[in-house]
């Protein structure tokens, strides 16, 4: 990432949240900030593959793909306990 322009956030992270941080950035052999840097682009990556393969499974369906799942449920109430609060 040498020469690639910078952004500088003041982060603010909790006591506990910053000390398990600087271990496992210590247990790496990397800074804190280069130990952020990456779990923020892991979790970036993580969003957007999983973003990508949801759209790509919902690009082919059509309105009716689930009927026959909602046809072959019964026509009963729902339980008590299943009802929205």
């Amino acid at each position: 990432m040498t020469g690639t322009p910078r952004y500088k956030y003041p982060l603010q992270l909790p006591v506990s949240l910053k000390d398990t941080a600087m271990r496992l950035a210590r247990q790496d052999g990397v800074s804190l900030n280069q130990w952020i840097v990456s779990a923020v682009a892991q979790k970036i990556g993580a969003v957007e593959t999983a973003e990508d393969f949801l759209r790509g499974r919902a690009a082919g369906a059509t309105e009716g793909d689930l009927t026959h799942f909602l046809e072959k449920a019964p026509d009963i109430p729902p339980d008590h306990q299943d009802e929205l609060r």
